[in-house]
């Protein structure tokens, strides 16, 4: 993929598309502390590898995680969402950290569910706007017939 000023083009699209992410744990259990959190990071960077996306920030608190993932057109957000969330709860289950195993159990580290928002580099309104105006007259210069 090409990069140019923050937009990156394949063979037939040119895109910039992001994502913010919110992923809770089961039952909102304070279990991530800060080496959960670097392990976090690590699994889910390869994860978005994985699907030609890049994890661009990444940070959160001991319930929940904050994303912000640069995602290609062919991605759906729900599978990435899933394999994110499916892997990095084997992986950190396989690596028996006492903080987790203590407050949680079964195989399941996160909540079924998670807050996904679309997010761009042009405000809503402003994109709104400028669509609106495309066949404005004074635009073009040209006269309506």
């Amino acid at each position: 993929m090409e990069e140019t000023s923050g937009f990156r083009a394949g063979r037939h699209v040119v895109y910039k598309l992001n994502v913010y992410l919110v992923l809770i744990t089961k039952y909102r259990r304070g279990v991530i502390t800060n080496r959960v959190r670097e392990f976090l990071k690590e699994v889910l960077t390869k994860v978005c590898l994985d699907f030609e996306a890049e994890l661009l920030e990444f940070d959160g608190e001991d319930d929940h995680v904050h994303l912000l993932v640069a995602y290609p057109p062919k991605v759906a957000i729900s599978a990435l969402v899933n394999s994110l969330k499916g892997a990095s709860a084997y992986r950190l289950r396989s690596q028996h950290f006492p903080e987790v195993r203590k407050k949680l159990w079964g195989a399941h580290f996160w909540s079924p569910s998670y807050c996904a928002v679309s997010c761009g580099g042009a405000a809503l309104e402003t994109v709104k706007t400028y669509i609106q105006n495309q066949r404005k007259e004074e635009k073009h210069g040209l006269t309506p017939t």
